[in-house]
């Protein structure tokens, strides 16, 4: 066997082929690839042997591999048997042949299984080109996930992944079974079909379909992949709504990524550069600008998207200056402008009026680094477009990210980041409960680990949802260190963010452990997420690995409630956690807790969770509000002999 025979000893595709494209010998799992014996592949040009349209990206890739010293790859669709097509990340290099001295080229695939998203980067960018939408289908999963193509397209789907019943309902009676063919067709290529969607924005859509076998990677998976193409007419208005949409989703990225970084800045220069790299992107600016209080005096610095007059009219000379930006930083709180006509007013004397050069009218936020009664530490400020100033909630989240980055500064300069830093973001995501529920009544509890050293990841949160509903969450980062108090934010602040926009308990949990194993987390988190409505009582519940919950009722009983779900978050990708209904009776309560609460060394969890619910069960008995509840559990925590930390969340429907 001679040095070329050994390319060809591969499992996956493999062949030499002449300077010219011409095929000299190959591997029977090329030949599989190419869908033709071998026999009919030798002697033939490799191209040839391709779809038409990845003649052009195979001609490219063996030129390089036939003109340079360098290798080169490509991803290519190969044929396959005819059932469905293989995409495989192709590499060409030059080779000689030993036994004439012939120069080959040696085409390969390359193992891409690490990195299955890079195989459908071709298929993204060609449905961009032509205008189309493009999806992947699990029949087996029952589930649709958007992949990519065309944006206004995606703004069609509320969630970049649906479940297949939810999609077959939006589409007309009459269109539903050709679209069930469809997603479940076993032929390497569908015709088109034309179907009617409804839409949750524009009511009827006409949209057409088609659906195609490919798999990723040599002996990889098989998945069933669409594209979409609107044959709707489109307005103006329409077309202005879905890119907003699709700015909105991708906005919410921009904010947990812009809050995970900030988390983990370990130096000054480090939080500046996440600063003004990220601050204006994430929240829909085009300017920011960063003071820092360093020895009474101001330090600036700015992505340049400020003008210097405008920086020097909200800056003033010092921090005695009636300017918005010393204001902020002396008063702890924040300031915005509404225009430019407003800074000139309130702000400005008439020289500096006059010195005003023209250009399109702005507004300012200035969000001081540290609340009112602090040491003032800076601020930082974002412009936008007069016309479209940032929303209440948008402002409030900056108020909140600000304050965690005073936090992070404060300690940097103390050279403490690790444990002081961490220890703020840990106290800072404890929440102030909402108040006012009505007909429910919350209540929760936090106590850090028994020695008071130890820094841990629990938490819990409540909010109010967009749809009118309460979000309730409770979770257990891994660990009992610096790194897991900074993880735990990460998890929730994404959590957050992502909720705002995508509210059920399943997706949310479905994205936050997306991002976490895209950003190769080296740490995993438990939590439980639940969505009640307050008016009925009607909660949509799933957890990642967590404790179950325990459901009280007033004549004394309690049951353990074990919510489907999937794996903790931040191990596995591509996981859904499914989600339970079911209704919080008047005079029940949900405890929500974390393992420390209910397991130790000297209890079992089914004990602990025993324990708890005829605690809580008994309280309700007795008529005790849900504050009552929360002492009394978190009191008979010494019982379990436990040194981690502890979380307690509890909601009664009175």
């Amino acid at each position: 066997m001679d040095a070329s025979d050994e390319l060809l000893q591969r499992v996956t595709p493999s062949a030499l082929l002449t300077l010219d494209g011409v095929i000299r010998r190959l591997n029977a799992a090329m030949a599989t690839a190419l869908g033709r014996p071998r026999e009919q592949c030798v002697g033939r040009g490799f191209t040839d042997l391709l779809s038409e349209d990845q003649r052009i990206s195979a001609t490219s890739l063996l030129a390089h591999g036939a003109t340079t010293k360098r290798l080169a790859m490509r991803v290519l669709e190969f044929p396959g048997t005819g059932e469905a097509s293989v995409v495989c990340l192709v590499e060409a290099r030059p080779v000689t042949d030993p036994a004439g001295g012939e120069r080959l080229v040696w085409l390969h695939s390359l193992d891409a299984r690490h990195d299955l998203g890079g195989l459908l980067i071709p298929f993204d960018l060609a449905a961009k080109a032509a205008g189309l939408g493009l999806f992947m289908c699990s029949p087996d999963e029952h589930r649709i996930e958007w992949l990519g193509g065309e944006p206004a397209l995606a703004a069609l789907f509320p969630q970049a992944s649906m479940s297949l019943s939810m999609v077959i309902r939006r589409v007309h009676p009459d269109d539903r079974e050709d679209v069930q063919r469809l997603v479940r067709s076993s032929v390497a290529q569908s015709p088109w079909i034309r179907s009617r969607f409804h839409t949750e924005h524009d009511g009827w859509r006409m949209l057409a379909s088609q659906a195609r076998r490919i798999t990723l990677g040599y002996g990889g998976s098989q998945r069933v992949f669409g594209v979409i193409r609107d044959e709707s007419t489109m307005e103006a208005r329409r077309k202005d709504m879905l890119a907003a949409v699709r700015a909105e989703r991708q906005r919410a990225d921009e904010i947990a990524a812009f809050s995970s970084a900030l988390f983990t800045a370990a130096t000054e220069q480090e939080l500046q550069q996440v600063v003004l790299t990220r601050l204006a992107a994430a929240f829909g600016g085009f300017g920011a600008l960063f003071a820092l209080v360093d020895d009474g005096r101001l330090r600036v610095s700015s992505d340049a998207g400020i003008p210097t007059w405008q920086a020097d009219a909200l800056l003033g000379p010092s921090l005695d200056e009636d300017r918005p930006l010393p204001c902020a930083i002396r008063t702890g709180q924040p300031q915005f402008v509404a225009n430019q006509e407003e800074l000139a007013r309130c702000w400005l004397s008439d020289a500096s009026v006059a010195q005003t050069p023209p250009g399109p009218d702005v507004a300012v936020s200035i969000t001081p680094l540290s609340p009112a009664g602090d040491r003032p530490l800076g601020a930082w400020a974002v412009t936008y477009d007069s016309k479209h100033p940032p929303s209440l909630e948008k402002l409030a989240f900056m108020t909140t990210l600000a304050e965690l980055a005073g936090q992070a500064l404060r300690r940097i300069r103390l050279q403490q980041a690790h444990v002081e830093l961490s220890t703020a973001v840990q106290q800072s995501m404890l929440p102030t409960l909402p108040e006012h529920l009505p007909g429910l009544e919350v209540a929760a509890r936090y106590q850090p680990s028994r020695d008071g050293l130890d820094i841990g990841g629990d938490w819990y949160d409540a909010f109010f949802l967009p749809d009118g509903a309460v979000a309730l969450e409770i979770g257990d980062a891994q660990g009992h260190d610096v790194d897991a108090a900074v993880f735990m934010g990460q998890v929730r602040s994404s959590m957050r963010a992502i909720a705002a926009h995508e509210p059920e308990p399943g997706t949310v949990l479905t994205r936050t452990n997306e991002l976490l194993a895209t950003m190769d987390a080296p740490r995993f988190a438990s939590c439980t997420m639940l969505h009640i409505d307050p008016r009925d009582g009607q909660v949509i519940g799933t957890s990642a690995g967590h404790v179950p919950l325990l459901h009280a009722h007033d004549d004394g009983s309690h049951c353990v409630r074990t919510l489907p779900g999937g794996p903790v978050l931040g191990v596995l990708p591509d996981i859904d956690y499914p989600e339970e209904t079911f209704t919080l009776e008047e005079g029940t309560a949900l405890i929500m807790v974390t393992d420390g609460v209910v397991e130790g060394p000297g209890l079992t969890l089914e004990a602990g969770l025993e324990r708890a619910g005829t605690l809580a069960a008994q309280a309700l008995h007795d008529q005790l509000d849900a504050e009552a509840m929360a002492d009394l559990i978190l009191d008979a925590v010494a019982a379990v002999d436990h040194l981690d930390d502890v979380a307690v969340l509890v909601v009664r429907r009175a």
